[in-house]
């Protein structure tokens, strides 16, 4: 499996580097997807006969690539999925935006409202039958004046569907390269990154940070342009 990269395992958890273009787990394209890849190295790696017990916690929209855990036990899971439904489960991304944003900091509160038979989500009225409530936070790490790009860290307090990629947009600074709500980089690739999952251990209860940076080339060469990224 020399494709997987693995940022951290023991005998309850694997957190690894999902690539862009990889579906988390199985869809309708019967593509390779994250899940199986893994299964398959465990398989190899412990020789383990038979099914490979996984545990999908969370997702990441396919073209995004980043950090995901999984777990590898059915305790690991239920105590992973629980920390989700609390909120304990941070999420932080790297976003490369269209423009230059005046307010280095700040807030995107919104109303979304999924539209499943076209897997879009839209912002809407709160009033709006069935819309959920989105926040998320941003911080401008650097800006590119050549080619009026800027990057920003993001910090999920939500986990609605598409939400970085719809708020952005809303709010006129849509993600480079992505093909459904953006405005610049059509046919490249999104530069959407989930950077840094902070979790606490599902046994020993340990507040525990995992972090993966893209590759600097092509849109994420901005990111040479910042030292350190917490």
């Amino acid at each position: 499996m020399e494709n997987l990269k693995v940022i951290y395992e023991d005998n309850h958890i694997i957190v690894v580097e999902k690539k862009p273009n990889i579906p988390s787990q199985a869809d309708k394209t019967d593509d390779i997807d994250c899940l199986k890849i893994i299964k398959e190295y465990l398989k190899e790696k412990y020789n383990k006969p038979g099914n490979v017990y996984l545990g999908l916690v969370h997702r990441l929209d396919r073209p995004v690539g980043g950090v995901m855990i999984f777990a590898k036990t059915s305790k690991a899971a239920s105590r992973l999925s629980e920390q989700v439904r609390n909120k304990e489960f941070k999420k932080q991304y790297l976003a490369v935006v269209d423009g230059k944003i005046e307010n280095l900091k700040g807030t995107l509160e919104d109303y979304l409202y999924k539209d499943e038979r076209n897997n879009i989500s839209k912002v809407v009225d709160k009033n709006k039958k069935n819309s959920k409530f989105a926040k998320l936070d941003y911080e401008v790490l650097a800006y590119n004046e050549v080619k009026n790009l800027s990057l920003l860290k993001i910090n999920l307090h939500t986990g609605r569907h598409h939400q970085i990629r719809v708020q952005l947009a809303h709010f006129n600074h849509s993600i480079f390269g992505d093909q459904k709500y953006g405005t610049r980089g059509q046919g490249k690739q999104i530069a959407l990154w989930a950077y840094k999952l902070t979790i606490k251990h599902p046994i020993t209860k340990e507040e525990m940070s995992f972090k993966d940076l893209p590759e600097t080339n092509g849109t994420w060469c901005i990111l040479k342009n910042v030292k350190d990224i917490d």
